[in-house]
């Protein structure tokens, strides 16, 4: 007898999966993102604006989603998605994609985001600093304790989902509890003037340079602005959807995905919002778009706590990113068991191990986003994989129309909320996102597109190779 298991085990609450929502969502982008916007945007109302649109569109989709994981509550989540309504080929991208850039390097950004906060506390894990030099390369400590941090982790989940479920649920109150802490305090000890200042001119939208003049926009440069800065706010609201992936290990996954999608959601959106609504009341816009490093919570925590607010935000985001990463780790491995279970992925990768999860994907998985981790240009490609992501999102909810009209008697126990004007409304916006990020920002578009692209070829070499494969078998 195989000592594999053969089935996933259904071993998490609403709760849980509520958690894994907002674990996953929350690592370090609303710690940082939020110096780029400004300088975009350039007003507290559009800072406002820009994450009220990327928190609009969230939930709107995670609404619509909700469909789609009660139709399918099986391992793998939107690429099962995008089969369903599509075909292997488009789903097969999505995967390469999500392997390639999507899942990996944004494990591997938030392992080093996690050692960066680290050398708050200790100074030996620096990135300034040289660990190893090989000539070729040379590796930081920092890059060190994210390979660490990686690996750690994904050890933990690969004995079993409800040790990743405790952690997951520990960090991600603790990090919740500790953001609201924050936001309260610095509610509380707003100044008065900056505030006032901040808001006098609220919905002036101009470019902020660190001197201090304006930068005055076309109308169709304003809108490419907006468009530039949702970047950072789409990424730090992004991988709400790891849940679909685990949906095999969720306990009435028909109702309780979709619950925790919108739950979770909604309770992060609402946690951004104050957060730079606090900002604002603490921070004059120039010293938010200028902040060292980006690192605006740090400038927030050192103007509400002195000089202790350094090592509080430290402790805050390393809780956070570990907690983060914790959730990524442990839904990335469920897409490329699904891969595998198509003949798409390494064979081995569709088993699980002893303990119900598929240990093998998780540790090709770290493997990879350990390389991320060595590369340096994790960051890159995040931003330029952001274009992909949004064209992903936008396949996946036209995906409901789409299976509307092709399987009408389906079973539906939750439809999308506004349908179909939500969703629609949601295409058109991450179309307009789209097309204004390949018009203003090129650089960060253009190559996410080809790391897609070059999953076509390599999809029908996987195809050709499966299908000469019976052949050999029967020839010997």
């Amino acid at each position: 007898m195989d000592e594999n298991s053969e089935h996933f085990k259904p071993s998490l609450k609403l709760i849980d999966a509520t958690m894994l929502v907002a674990g996953s969502m929350i690592g370090s982008g609303i710690f940082i993102v939020s110096a780029d916007i400004t300088r975009n945007v350039g007003s507290a109302g559009w800072l406002m604006v820009v994450w009220l649109i990327t928190g609009f569109m969230t939930l709107t989709a995670a609404l619509s989603y909700g469909e789609l994981s009660a139709m399918y509550p099986k391992a793998g989540g939107q690429y099962v998605y995008l089969k369903e309504a599509y075909n292997p080929l488009v789903s097969f991208l999505y995967g390469w994609s999500f392997f390639t850039v999507i899942q990996t390097a944004t494990i591997a950004a938030v392992g080093v985001a996690f050692a960066k906060f680290t050398a708050y506390l200790i100074p030996a894990f620096s990135e300034e600093l040289v660990a190893i030099d090989l000539g070729f390369l040379s590796v930081s400590p920092a890059q060190l304790l994210s390979i660490a941090v990686i690996v750690l982790l994904t050890f933990i989940n690969s004995r079993g989902v409800k040790r990743g479920k405790t952690i997951q649920t520990t960090f991600t109150v603790a990090k919740l509890l500790s953001l609201f802490g924050l936001i309260i305090f610095g509610l509380l000890l707003l100044d008065k003037d900056i505030w006032r200042n901040n808001w006098a001119d609220a919905w002036k939208l101009t470019g902020l340079t660190s001197t201090g003049t304006d930068i005055n926009y076309s109308a169709i440069a304003a809108v490419g602005a907006i468009a530039i800065s949702m970047v950072g706010s789409i990424f730090s609201s992004d991988s709400w959807n790891n849940v679909t992936f685990i949906a095999g290990e969720i306990k009435n996954p028909a109702r309780n995905i979709g619950l925790s999608l919108a739950l979770g959601t909604i309770i992060v959106t609402i946690l951004y919002l104050l957060t730079n609504i606090m900002y604002t009341g603490v921070l004059s816009l120039h010293d938010i778009a200028y902040a060292d490093k980006d690192r605006v919570a740090v400038s927030a925590a050192n103007h509400i706590f002195g000089t202790a607010g350094t090592v509080i935000i430290a402790v805050m985001i390393m809780v956070s990113t570990f907690g983060c990463n914790n959730g990524l780790i442990m839904a990335g491995a469920r897409v490329y068991y699904s891969m595998a279970k198509d003949g798409l992925f390494f064979k081995k990768v569709g088993t699980l191990n002893q303990k119900s999860v598929p240990g093998f994907g998780l540790w090709v998985q770290c493997l990879f986003a350990c390389l991320w981790c060595l590369s340096g240009k994790y960051g890159d490609l995040l931003d330029m994989i952001s274009f992909v992501v949004v064209m992903f999102y936008m396949l996946t909810i036209f995906g409901i129309f789409i299976l509307r009209k092709k399987r009408p008697d389906a079973a539906r126990p939750y439809k999308a909320i506004g349908y179909p004007v939500l969703p629609v409304i949601y295409i058109l916006m991450g179309l307009a996102f789209c097309i204004l990020l390949i018009v203003f920002k090129p650089k960060f578009t253009w190559p996410g597109l080809i790391i897609t692209m070059i999953g076509i070829p390599i999809y029908y070499l996987i195809k050709n190779k499966s299908r000469e494969t019976p052949e050999a078998v029967d020839a010997e």
